[in-house]
């Protein structure tokens, strides 16, 4: 511990440096989870991955198939120095084709809720988004188009502000999203 200004902080070292990874990294988003926050009793994690997500009852995530190419997950964090914070904004959006009534009432659900979004990329590898504070649907559009050739549906827009960035979810607790615990 070092005393600076008559304040007392705790020096904490770089645990590891980074070298160039292989290039086998790809961009995009493979699929998409989402779960009503208040259904889930517990996330266990350890070392920023999540081992376990226990679901209330019967409650699971449902998946939404995405269209190739079209969905994005980003997170941008703002540290401030003057106020001695750091946050981060977490972001999804995905378009779904085609406006139906089924849909409409789906998003409307949505609207209702903190959810629990997860993010599985194009390397296989599952991100937890809205930990913290839950996602919320931001900035949605239901379109008509205006040519033969436009898409005709919703683009899905959520957002959080999180105390830290997603942690990853393994491949073993990716498995069990869409099962109902027993």
């Amino acid at each position: 511990i070092s005393l600076f200004d008559g304040h007392a902080f705790v020096l904490n070292s770089n645990t590891q440096g980074y070298n160039l990874d292989c290039r086998d990294s790809y961009g995009g988003v493979k699929e998409i989870y989402i779960a009503e926050k208040a259904t889930i009793s517990a996330i266990t994690a350890t070392a920023g991955v999540i081992t376990a997500i226990d679901k209330d009852g019967t409650k699971v995530f449902f998946k939404y198939n995405l269209i190739a190419h079209t969905a994005e997950a980003d997170q941008e964090a703002t540290p401030s120095r003057e106020n001695g914070t750091f946050m981060v904004k977490q972001t999804v959006k995905f378009p779904i084709n085609k406006m139906t009534v089924a849909v409409r009432n789906e998003l409307l659900l949505l609207a209702q809720n903190r959810l629990y979004i997860v993010v599985v990329d194009n390397n296989g590898i599952g991100w937890l988004f809205g930990e913290g504070n839950g996602m919320m649907l931001a900035p949605t559009t239901a379109k008509t188009g205006r040519l033969l050739g436009d898409r005709n549906g919703f683009e899905l827009s959520f957002e959080s502000d999180e105390k830290t960035l997603a942690q990853q979810v393994d491949a073993a607790t990716l498995l069990t999203l869409t099962t109902a615990e027993s």
